[in-house]
């Protein structure tokens, strides 16, 4: 027998080697490929996010800038649709050149009309507080003109620029019979200012570009009135920032003032600008990117076009505030997903090093090392669950215990080990893990659904002692998909809530104790109205679940409505009982009383805004009621509801000088006679529907008697 030399000895392990080599190489590729794939679409998916959310602030402060400048064409409008106006211009206007001399009562009257007009609307120019007495004559900043069809002015205000220069341009180029705006620019002062123009046709007239007779031309000083509707109410960025900017020729001008300071139209960049965030808003109108604004900082923005103007809205938040929590978290995800792909890597090279190599005693060690670092590991995410003040445990589907911290161990007074392989029955008795068995067992059926989108479900239970006493235990539930070793199961976390829910009725009842008391004290001091409140407040939490309020608004209205007439203290009691009207005096301090009661409430903390809902309850939606003239959605919706429900209340209950009140259905005529003035008409209309088709009639019946009868 011949023996071959020891190198001549065929060896095919290192093919087996670079083929392991490879294989875990491939693995090693692709898990890293797929963990910079999933870390990209978390990214695309917080982007999206991000692209709703400021979509809708700037179509919200978009509609405001556009409302705002419609309300100007508003005013244009009113003066040019005034029938005294139209005629006395027709008259002026025949009278050609002398007309500007013509001290009439025509003009008088007009002049009266456009200074009055011009004070109530803002295009009055403010007072300069820094000039001195003396017979020098101040440059026209902002006023209204009327002009006939030339541009010739034939009225105008005090403080009316001259129609010269670019005004003039602007009033010659406006097509005849259309309304025009001139935009933006910078009046005398530094002040941005815009003019407004609307023709102004003959009386009975077919309204023709032919039959104009002149324009009303409007220049009013823009300030805090348009930039304020920029600011986002309840912003939560601290970066956000709304501003108005506009194409100029090769450039882009910022209409509006900016976070830095800047005030309006004091800065213009060029369009060309590499990545400027307006520049691109400019150029894709509703578009949503990540670009450089002008103070060099990377942003988050988009932008819309202000219908009937050459502005563009931008909104932008600074990515730094925007991605970074998101960025860090998917850093934080991408370091931990690489660092599972090294160290599974890492026990495999281990183990099969350990079965193949001569040097399995340093690689046995090697493992060893990993071993106890995922002990230790195994020791730290232990203490952290112990620590936990909350139950924690982990169930299979047939309710077998695999994991337990200390906290769910001490409350059945077994060691954590111990309950693990347990069966909840055997743990917690069979009728409260029946209870929790069958909801694991749908919490497991739907894992992926529930898993994909990120949800955790939680239960509220009611659980009965041995001795007699109840508690509370609120389950929240993360479904835990299964491997090769671990059958699917579910975390639960076990919260006692008993206390927490037990002091929250406690101070909740307290709080209505207080209020009813409240609103006995009143009823004393009224008896004619002693239920008026209480009613008020039902009708008004009725007519708020109509308008699918969420319960926080309809608890706030309620308990306005109970303490509406708290203020009633302060009112001399002779008033609240005498028999007949009151005087208009006497009127004004019941109603002043009503704000005297919201004042009281200030300081009290409440859920809502009760205070505010109370004292705005006398406003008008059409701007005329009381004590701020608020108007429209500037009225809370609160306060529009409480004040149909207290005019309704009023008109059909008796009073001390009128012994019956109105129908239900004389009320309700009354109350839709003013729909849209006084009364807010989704407001009355949500009354409406409950008196006719949700028992509103049977329930509140008894309303119309005395309150000694109820």
């Amino acid at each position: 027998m011949v023996e071959m030399p020891e190198d001549d000895v065929p060896r095919g392990v290192n093919k087996m080697v670079v083929g392991a080599g490879i294989a875990l190489l491939a693995v090693a590729i692709i898990g890293v490929f797929l963990v910079f794939r999933f870390i990209e679409s978390e990214r695309v998916r917080e982007l999206q996010q991000w692209q709703i959310r400021m979509g809708i602030v700037a179509d919200s402060r978009t509609a405001a800038v556009k409302e705002w400048v419609e309300l100007q064409f508003s005013t244009m409008r009113e003066l040019a649709d005034n029938a005294s106006l139209q005629l006395y211009m027709t008259e002026l206007s025949l009278l050609g050149d002398a007309a500007s001399s013509d001290d009439s009562g025509e003009t008088g009257y007009l002049r009266n009309l456009l200074v009055a007009t011009a004070e109530r609307t803002g295009f009055s120019q403010p007072p300069d507080r820094s000039e001195v007495a003396a017979n020098i004559e101040r440059a026209g900043l902002a006023g209204i003109a009327l002009t006939d069809r030339t541009g010739k002015v034939l009225v105008a205000t005090p403080t009316m620029p001259p129609i010269a220069g670019r005004l003039k341009e602007f009033v010659e180029n406006v097509p005849p019979g259309e309304r025009g705006l001139l935009d933006m620019f910078l009046a005398p002062n530094d002040q941005p200012a815009m003019a407004f123009l609307m023709p102004v046709y003959g009386v009975q007239s077919n309204r023709r570009a032919s039959e104009v007779i002149g324009m009303v031309v409007g220049v009013r000083l823009i300030g805090p009135d348009l930039f304020s509707r920029l600011a986002q109410p309840g912003e939560t960025e601290k970066t956000g920032d709304s501003y108005l900017v506009r194409r100029n020729g090769p450039n882009v001008d910022f209409l509006s003032p900016l976070r830095d300071g800047t005030p309006p139209l004091r800065r213009s960049l060029a369009l060309d600008t590499p990545n400027l965030a307006p520049a691109y808003v400019l150029q894709n109108a509703g578009g949503f990117g990540i670009r450089t604004a002008h103070d060099n900082q990377e942003v988050l923005v988009t932008g819309r076009p202000v219908a009937a103007t050459p502005w563009v809205l931008v909104r932008q938040v600074t990515r730094a505030e925007a991605l970074a929590p998101a960025e860090s978290r998917q850093t934080t995800m991408l370091i931990v997903f690489l660092l599972v792909i090294v160290i599974t890597s890492v026990v495999i090279v281990a183990v099969w090093r350990h079965g193949t190599s001569v040097r399995a005693t340093a690689a046995a060690e090697r493992f060893r090392i990993a071993a106890e670092r995922f002990q230790n590991l195994g020791k730290f995410l232990r203490v952290v669950s112990d620590s936990q003040p909350a139950e924690v445990v982990a169930v299979t589907d047939k309710g077998v215990y695999t994991f337990a911290n200390k906290t769910a161990a001490d409350a059945v007074k077994l060691a954590p080990e111990d309950m693990i392989g347990k069966t909840m029955a055997q743990v917690l008795g069979p009728a409260r893990a029946k209870i929790f068995e069958d909801l694991n067992k749908g919490i497991i059926a739907r894992t992926e659904e529930i898993i994909a989108a990120g949800k955790r479900i939680q239960h509220i239970h009611t659980f009965r002692n041995e001795d007699g006493t109840g508690n509370l235990v609120r389950s929240t539930h993360f479904p835990l998909r299964g491997d090769r070793d671990h059958p699917p199961a579910v975390l639960m976390i076990l919260d006692d809530i008993t206390d927490l829910m037990t002091e929250r009725e406690r101070r909740e009842r307290i709080f209505q104790e207080l209020i009813e008391m409240l609103v006995n004290i009143v009823g004393q001091r009224d008896p004619y109205s002693a239920d008026h409140a209480t009613r008020v407040s039902q009708v008004a939490g009725t007519i708020a679940r109509e308008m699918a309020l969420n319960e926080n608004e309809v608890r706030s209205i309620e308990i306005a409505g109970q303490l509406m007439n708290l203020g009633k203290t302060f009112v001399p009691q002779e008033l609240l009982t005498r028999e007949g009207p009151l005087t208009s005096d006497e009127l004004q301090v019941v109603r002043e009383a009503m704000l005297r009661g919201a004042d009281l409430l200030n300081d009290v903390e409440f859920d809502g805004p009760v205070p505010d809902i109370i004292r705005q309850a006398q406003e008008n939606v059409d701007g005329t009621g009381r004590p701020e003239q608020l108007k429209g959605e500037d009225i809370l919706v609160g306060a529009r509801v409480l004040a149909v429900a207290n005019a309704f209340v009023a008109m059909v209950r008796p009073r001390s000088y009128r012994k019956e009140g109105m129908t239900f259905e004389q009320a309700a005529d009354a109350l839709g006679s003013q729909a849209g003035k006084m009364f807010d008409r989704k407001a009355v209309f949500a009354l409406l529907n409950a008196l006719e088709n949700r028992e509103g009639k049977q329930q509140w019946r008894r309303f119309d008697l005395p309150d000694a009868a109820q």
